[in-house]
């Protein structure tokens, strides 16, 4: 039963270490983006910043734009668009003038309107444009139209054509009727005058189109493996324009469907293996963290927030990359957990994100040093202020870091570009954010950090000034248990301001009732009269009355996980041998004299039991000498093992032996002898 048990537990185990990865990498790779050839940075009459570029395929050299343009625009200059020559108008205009003048105009020739008719005839005949058309055409005296007559197309320069109002003063310009002009201005002739010529939009349009395509884009090829630039070299005005057309060919060809299908894959298999190697490494050497799933889920969320911000500031060329504080993932890991995690989570977030980059060793080295001063730096969180210095070291270096490299890239000093110093004093900033967001990252995923546990230390909070006020005996017995409790935790690499914090608050419980416990009695003793289940009981509830309170302040669950083992599932030895020796005959039932527990299931609650009960036991010795200080630690602490106490939690028989040298130094310390001082003569 038991092996279907763990079998069972095994598989779903792997089942969730595999959904995990399958969403963070799904989630990543959806973010990431599919055409990164533009975060290169070309900057004409500079330095090529990056390594040696070789031509990877065949690609057409294209012309710039303002080349285009121009071309584009001289064509668009000499084109000539098409206008439809419409002969009814002629015809329909001259017609209506010779009906409205049948007799002749008044006080003019009669002859004089045959010579109108005929001169309308011939303005007609070259052509007759609306005034504004043709002042927009004639800006260019070179400007030629073609002027489309039946199925014949004819170029004609716009000074061959009139204008409305210029054919209407040709009209009155006739030599022989310079005489009548004030007569025939009052005839209004203009009236008989009317554009004939049509623009053709569709036919001008097309034609103009067939024009411009006609333009070639490119202007060379560029072949494989032809070396383009090297690393160093200045960037003029022809190697731009290779390095443009690169790029664009690159977009061209990522925009077919299997290429971005190849893009695709490539992320998944990159992204994949580099978050199943961290997922191989916590469950080879930080297994517990998958059995806290909020560790777990911690890990997996910053590696997500910062990949996906990175992409989508790549995706929508959103600011710069080194604006975003990527030291925050060693710091906030190191906090919470270990500084061996902290530098994987933080490798693999800069690794994933170096991928969407197109200068991801700058990149890398920069962020992966920050990272390192980072961890180095936290190595013990015991202050705020070591924050404020984390965000400003990790600044400097990273300054210092990309100074370095741009001077490998460059032998001349103002060719560096000092904009990208400015980002990272940005994200120096943001790291001050750490302070606060590591009380939401506390509060989010229940974790306690070292300074939680310090304001918890603090003698003046509430619940331990009112210990020191209640039970004193006890808040002096929980400060010497944190004491010895913290010197065992820096012997053998634990957790020494938890187990502090945690010994002042192990006893809380005895204050509801400080009298029944003997450091706090001063001649009554509340336990006269009283049966030996009675008293036991009212030893035991002190640490259901300590989880109460717990609930009652709002203390961290780690800090309650010290208040509900410091005992385990130990008994009131005092009152249960009592009852077994006075009432031998008597039925005892050991669920009565046994503490709620359970045992230690971490090495610092061990600590704390071992702790507690050598402190505790060391006031009942009769003298003080080595001897008796050393069988009293052994033997407390062998019976502890011997009961197995210590069985579920990641203690060793090393860790033990070291505790009990700590303890049998400490109390000879504590209780030395003092030498007697001399009385003076009188």
């Amino acid at each position: 039963m038991n092996r279907q048990v763990k079998e069972n537990s095994y598989w779903r185990n792997i089942l969730i270490k595999v959904a995990l990865v399958a969403a963070t990498v799904t989630v990543i790779v959806w973010t990431m983006p599919r055409d990164n050839s533009n975060n290169f940075k070309i900057e004409k009459g500079k330095p090529w910043r990056y390594a040696d570029f070789t031509a990877p395929f065949d690609f057409p050299i294209y012309k710039s734009e303002k080349l285009v343009q121009r071309q584009r625009d001289s064509l668009i200059k000499e084109f000539e668009p098409y206008y439809f020559f419409n002969n009814e108008v002629e015809t329909r205009q001259v017609r209506q003038f010779l009906q409205d003048y049948p007799n002749g105009i008044p006080g003019v020739p009669h002859e004089c309107v045959g010579m109108i008719a005929a001169q309308l005839r011939r303005l007609y005949s070259q052509g007759i444009m609306n005034t504004t058309e043709y002042q927009k055409l004639h800006a260019d005296t070179s400007k030629c139209v073609r002027l489309v007559n039946g199925k014949t197309a004819v170029s004609v320069p716009i000074t061959k054509l009139n204008s409305t109002i210029g054919a209407y003063e040709q009209l009155l310009s006739i030599p022989k009727l310079a005489d009548y002009r004030d007569l025939l201005i009052k005839c209004s002739l203009n009236d008989y005058i009317m554009s004939n010529l049509t623009y053709d939009k569709e036919r001008s349009e097309s034609g103009l189109d067939d024009l411009l395509s006609s333009i070639p884009l490119a202007n060379g090829v560029a072949q494989r493996g032809q070396k383009i630039i090297d690393r160093g070299e200045i960037v003029d005005e022809h190697t731009y324009n290779i390095l443009e057309s690169y790029f664009r060919e690159s977009e061209r060809r990522q925009k077919d469907d299997v290429q971005m299908s190849y893009v695709i894959l490539g992320e998944i298999l990159y992204v994949g293996l580099l978050i199943i190697c961290f997922t191989v490494f916590i469950s080879l050497f930080r297994k517990d963290y998958f059995e806290k799933p909020r560790s777990a889920m911690m890990l997996y969320a910053l590696i997500l927030l910062f990949v996906v911000t990175a992409s989508l500031m790549v995706n929508h060329n959103i600011l710069h990359i080194f604006m975003i504080p990527f030291a925050m993932v060693p710091i906030f890991v190191r906090v919470f957990m270990d500084s061996r995690t902290a530098f994987m989570a933080h490798t693999v977030t800069v690794l994933i994100c170096a991928a969407i980059l197109q200068h991801p060793l700058e990149f890398f080295a920069v962020e992966e040093v920050a990272g390192l001063i980072a961890i180095f730096s936290l190595r013990e969180l015991s202050s705020r202020s070591q924050l404020f210095w984390t965000a400003v070291l990790v600044t400097g270096a990273t300054m210092l870091t990309n100074l370095a490299l741009n001077w490998i890239r460059n032998n001349d000093i103002t060719h560096i570009d000092y904009s990208e110093f400015n980002y990272l004093v940005i994200n120096g900033l943001l790291l001050f954010c750490s302070y606060p967001l590591l009380y939401i990252i506390e509060k989010a995923f229940n974790f306690t950090s070292n300074i939680t546990l310090i304001e918890l230390s603090d003698m003046n909070k509430e619940l331990l000034r009112r210990m020191s006020e209640v039970a004193p005996g006890t808040f002096q017995h929980s400060i010497q248990v944190g004491n010895l409790a913290a010197e065992i935790a820096n012997k053998i690499n634990a957790k020494s301001q938890l187990v502090r914090t945690g010994a002042l608050y192990h006893d809380i419980g005895k204050i509801t009732n400080p009298i029944c416990f003997t450091e706090n009695q001063s001649g009554i003793n509340p336990h006269e009269g009283k049966t030996y289940i009675e008293s036991a009981q009212m030893l035991i509830s002190h640490v259901t009355e300590g989880l109460k309170l717990a609930d009652k302040y709002n203390l961290p669950q780690v800090i309650r996980e010290f208040i509900s083992t410091h005992h385990g599932l130990g008994k009131t030895k005092y009152f249960y041998v009592k009852q077994k020796n006075d009432f031998p005959d008597e039925q005892v039932d050991d669920l009565l004299f046994t503490y709620p527990g359970p045992n230690p299931f971490t090495k610092e609650q061990a600590i704390l039991m071992m702790a507690d009960a050598v402190e505790a036991a060391s006031r009942s010795l009769p003298d003080f000498t080595e001897q008796s200080i050393r069988e009293l630690v052994n033997r407390i602490i062998d019976s502890q093992m011997d009961e197995g106490y210590f069985r579920e939690c990641p203690i060793t028989f090393r860790d033990i032996q070291y505790a009990k040298t700590v303890l049998i130094e400490k109390l000879k310390m504590i209780y030395h002898t003092r030498i007697s001082y001399p009385e003076l003569k009188k």
